[in-house]
């Protein structure tokens, strides 16, 4: 057994991990990564990355399909599935090499290809290693949950994981989970040219604005993804190929299956009862600081329970470099983390939402709401269904959600607000070029000032009497 001595010891090589060990190894620090699995983690592997290539293998089949308008002859695309899957694992391919063993070597981090578990408060086995670390890093991300369905272990399914392994396109796609993951799949599929059903439980995109959400729903319904609402699966039978869920208000029959009702931690094997932490049923616990019941030990990302988005895992891990290497005080701010769903409209949310801004200020709320049927680019894009929707309170943005083009895009600009505590005339008075989506954010906060400014009298009387003194 080799024993190794670190400054810091991080468990996991996706988005949060790597981030944490490429940015402590290059300040000095002397670091050890631990991965059983693929470097990179499930974002560039079964995650973000391929998802967001097989949207845009069907956006290009819809654009295809819907032509005309533009002057362009629309036709009925001609779908090679296996080939977008190929897209999706060339894309794949592009981005490994950020994420490679070979790059994090080279910033001096060791890694070790093995899974770690605690043999002791400071100390983790893996493989034929021991390694005693000053500070440890847990980000070990998350797995598709898979509900205990009676009759799901008997037939074949997918989940985000194994569904880019699949070349033949499904006739009938049948998702269980009206979430982001499974309606985005929905979309893509069905623009590839698959029959779509969407089983929900209870409302499709629960955790949304409702009024951003029906936005979303809406289009996907007229693209002719089936969702089914309040619709509970309860039982599941079938072999490959021929599939069917029972649910409360019948069977639905398909070719496919894909499971997509969440995701749970990992956080089994770890030893975390030998380290002296606890766990949650969302994950690790974890303080504001990012420390578990064990102080030498943190939990990032997907592990610690909170917002599973790779980007949270990332600022996670810039907080923990602070803090581990500095000695630097850290505290997670959650409403600085924006959340996106890549269907189309998209849909994106900063901050509190409407019900929450307006149960935790009441009537200091005010809502300034701007659909995008006034920006001339989403015009000219034919792209005018959507709404922005700013929460605000004495001048100041504690929320923003968007439905509507680009919206994933558009929400950073609020992130930054909030988190920077700008005021809403700091927003009205940039500068964007025209014309452009963007135009929507300084617009909205336009929109704040306007009855302000043109229908308020003090205003028109100060005006008055300057232009009688003015030469």
């Amino acid at each position: 057994m080799r024993v190794m001595k670190t400054d810091l010891l991080v468990i996991g090589a996706g988005s949060g991990g790597l981030s944490v060990a490429a940015g402590a190894a290059q300040m000095g620090a002397s670091v050890v990564l631990l991965e059983r699995g693929e470097m990179g983690g499930d974002c560039l592997n079964y995650g973000c990355v391929p998802s967001k290539a097989l949207i845009a293998s069907a956006a290009r089949a819809s654009s295809m399909a819907h032509a005309a308008p533009f002057g362009v002859a629309s036709v009925t695309p001609q779908v090679d599935y296996a080939a977008a899957q190929t897209h999706v694992a060339e894309t794949i391919a592009r981005i490994e090499p950020m994420d490679s063993q070979e790059r994090f070597e080279g910033f001096g981090v060791t890694v070790i290809r093995e899974h770690g578990r605690f043999i002791s408060p400071t100390e983790v086995q893996a493989g034929a290693h021991v390694i005693s670390a000053r500070r440890i890093v847990l980000a070990t991300g998350s797995s598709p949950f898979v509900p205990p369905i009676p009759g799901l272990s008997d037939v074949p399914y997918l989940t985000n994981e194994t569904l880019w392994q699949l070349r033949e396109q499904p006739e009938h796609l049948v998702i269980i989970g009206g979430g982001p993951i499974g309606l985005e799949m929905a979309q893509a599929h069905r623009r590839l040219g698959s029959r779509v059903t969407v089983i929900e439980a209870q409302k499709a995109l629960g955790r949304e604005d409702p009024e951003m959400a029906a936005i979303v729903l809406e289009e996907l319904r007229a693209e002719g993804v089936e969702i089914l609402e309040e619709t509970q699966a309860q039982r599941i039978r079938g072999s490959d190929g021929a599939i069917a869920v029972e649910t409360v208000n019948g069977a639905v029959q398909g070719s496919h299956l894909l499971v997509a009702v969440g995701r749970k931690a990992n956080i089994e094997g770890l030893g975390l009862k030998k380290a002296g932490i606890e766990t949650t049923k969302a994950g690790i616990k974890v303080d504001e600081g990012l420390r578990t019941t064990n102080r030498r030990v943190y939990a990032i990302g997907d592990a610690a329970g909170g917002p599973q988005f790779t980007h949270v895992a990332g600022y996670h891990g810039g907080l923990i470099v602070r803090n581990a290497l500095f000695g630097l005080p850290i505290k997670v701010k959650p409403r600085i983390l924006p959340r996106a769903t890549y269907t189309a409209p998209e849909l994106a949310q900063v901050g509190l939402t409407e019900a929450e801004a307006r149960l935790e200020h009441g009537d200091a709320l005010e809502v300034v709401r701007l659909p995008y049927q006034h920006n001339d680019r989403a015009i000219a894009q034919r792209q005018t269904t959507g709404l922005l929707k700013v929460m605000v309170v004495k001048g100041r943005p504690v929320g923003a959600s968007i439905a509507g083009a680009q919206a994933g895009e558009l929400i950073g600009l609020w992130a930054l607000a909030i988190g920077s505590k700008l005021k809403m005339s700091a927003i009205a008075g940039m500068v964007v070029p025209y014309p452009t989506i963007a135009e929507l954010n300084k617009r909205v906060a336009g929109t704040y000032f306007s009855p302000r400014l043109f229908e308020n009298e003090t205003v028109k009387r100060i005006v008055r009497l300057v232009q009688r003194w003015l030469p």
